[in-house]
C-alpha cells in the first residue's frame, strides 16, 4: 500500500505552504481603553412596556445601559417604577466605573418609570445638572381616518 497524505481541513493557504499544522492562529486580543468621562447625559425611554435607561458622553457615544428586562423582570412587571428604579441603580452603578459624576437627563416617552427613574439617578450619587422632556409631538402630522357613517 501507499502513503496517504493528511488533508489540511483548517488553517490558510499560506499556512499550507509553510507546512504547518494547520492549527487556527489566534490574534492577540484588543485593550479594552478604559475612558474617564467626567459628565455625561442619561436618556430615559419609557414606554407602557419597559423602561430602558442609557448613559452616552457628551457626544452620544453609549458608555453603558440598562433596562427593566436586563434587571430580569419578564411581562407586565416591566412596566412598573419599581423595575425602574433598579436599572437606574443598575447603570449608575455601571456610570460610576467610567468616572461620570454629573448627569444631564433627557426623558422620552409616557410611561409609568420616568419619575422613579430619576429619583434613583439622583439618590445613587449622581448629580442632575438639567432634566429635558424629549417626547416627541406631533404638530397635527397623519392625516387621520374619514369618519364612520352609520
Amino acid at each position: 500500500m501507499g502513503t496517504q497524505k493528511a488533508k489540511v481541513i483548517d488553517g490558510s493557504a499560506e499556512d499550507k505552504k509553510k507546512g504547518g499544522t494547520g492549527a487556527p492562529v489566534k490574534k492577540p486580543a484588543k485593550k479594552k481603553i478604559k475612558r474617564e468621562v467626567a459628565h455625561g447625559v442619561a436618556h430615559v425611554k419609557s414606554t407602557f412596556n419597559n423602561t430602558i435607561i442609557t448613559i452616552t458622553d457628551i457626544t452620544g457615544a453609549t458608555l453603558c445601559s440598562a433596562s427593566s428586562g436586563t434587571i430580569g423582570y419578564k411581562g407586565s412587571r416591566k412596566s412598573t417604577p419599581f423595575a425602574a428604579q433598579k436599572a437606574a441603580a443598575s447603570v449608575a452603578d455601571k456610570a460610576k466605573k467610567f468616572g461620570i459624576r454629573e448627569i444631564d437627563v433627557k426623558v422620552k416617552g409616557p410611561g409609568a418609570g420616568r419619575d422613579s427613574a430619576i429619583r434613583t439617578l439622583q439618590a445613587s450619587g449622581l448629580s442632575i445638572r438639567s432634566i429635558e422632556d424629549v417626547t416627541p409631538l406631533p404638530h397635527n402630522g397623519c392625516r387621520p381616518r374619514k369618519k364612520r357613517r352609520v
